[in-house]
């Protein structure tokens, strides 16, 4: 062979092996895609319901009340230039900047972490809102969100405590509890009074000085807003599913649950939003894969949050995009729903 075809055989090479690496390399994206959705009334994962609640009467429910997720990159994988170019012209799929959706300055175990605890503070705001609606009785209390390790309260005080008294005066506020520990002098013992698992404990700790302010007395805790309820719920769901969007269906698969009547009427209903305990929805990401999520699973209504209207305007779905801005006004569209058998007077996005 002559000389330039030995050239145009490396030169051939070299494009090929460059080609290669480069769609091995990964790229600064994520890609969004439509997820699983399950069904809160029925079978969970691991041979559970997906939804059990206990201590409290329950009664029959009918038809299919959709969790919606979004798949999505996972924080410990790496897109890889080809993959992001189907992603990015796929239907119904999206890629974003990774900095948008992990940021640089979290580790990849802080992602999972915040993950894991905005799934639990979901379903923890979503049992008090559906209690609430149906009228059972739930208490607010401060309560020990997190204690450190070098803290007078290590081994003392558990995340989850709920904190009845500080020296024998009855707290209703996480602030209540500050400002009842700062009134001691560096060194003295306070006598904080929880409730864990249901049982009342007593239990004496000495104060220490605040890093900000050595005049401070601190106890060593983070308090935060908590609620005190007889009914427990358990849930059967792949912890591999995290975030705060189920939020509301959450609150409406136990609400289904607890109260006279059937809420769905056999219908396949899909629904995404945050909830708080006191019934607020809030908007969430990745709005339009779940569309294509709930619709790809048969549902024949769709709860948005009316955070969400804007994000989905103009989009052909052949489902019924029910506008919602409250747990009432989901309860309402699907009890109208149930009566009517329409969706024509109910809010659309």
């Amino acid at each position: 062979m002559t000389r330039q075809t030995w050239t145009a055989i490396a030169s051939a090479i070299c494009f090929v092996v460059l080609a290669l690496l480069l769609s091995l390399l990964p790229v600064p994206f994520v890609a969004w895609g439509p997820g699983r959705t399950l069904n809160l009334l029925g079978p969970g994962d691991a041979d559970r319901p997906a939804i059990k609640v206990n201590g409290l009467k329950t009664y029959p429910t009918t038809g299919e009340l959709r969790m919606t997720t979004v798949s999505v990159t996972r924080v410990d994988s790496r897109l890889s230039l080809p993959e992001a170019v189907y992603a990015h012209w796929m239907p119904k799929r999206d890629v974003l900047a990774r900095e948008v959706v992990y940021p640089h300055s979290k580790s990849v175990e802080e992602v999972k972490n915040e993950e894991v605890a905005m799934m639990d503070d979901s379903k923890s705001e979503a049992v008090v809102a559906a209690l609430r609606a149906a009228g059972q009785p739930v208490q607010a209390m401060p309560q020990v969100q997190s204690v450190g390790t070098a803290g007078p309260s290590y081994n003392k005080l558990q995340p989850g405590d709920l904190i009845e008294r500080v020296d024998q005066t009855a707290v209703k506020t996480p602030s209540e509890v500050s400002r009842l520990i700062s009134r001691h002098a560096v060194g003295d013992p306070v006598l904080v009074s929880v409730v864990r698992d249901g049982k009342k404990e007593d239990i004496t700790i000495t104060t220490v000085s605040s890093n900000e302010d050595k005049k401070l007395a601190v106890i060593g805790i983070v308090t935060a807003q908590g609620y005190r309820y007889t009914p427990s719920v358990s849930y059967g769901i792949d912890p591999q599913v995290v975030g705060p969007s189920a939020g509301l269906v959450f609150s409406l698969a136990i609400y289904d649950q607890v109260t006279p009547g059937d809420l769905l009427g056999g219908r396949n209903v899909a629904v995404t939003g945050q909830i708080s305990a006191d019934g607020r929805v809030g908007s969430i990401g990745g709005i339009q894969e779940k569309v294509a999520g709930a619709e790809k699973a048969g549902a024949e209504v769709f709860l948005v949050p009316s955070g969400n209207c804007a994000d989905i305007s103009g989009l052909d779905s052949s489902m019924s995009l029910v506008k919602v801005g409250t747990l009432a006004d989901a309860v309402e569209a699907l009890t109208t729903l149930r009566r009517t058998g329409s969706t024509k007077d109910l809010p659309h996005c």
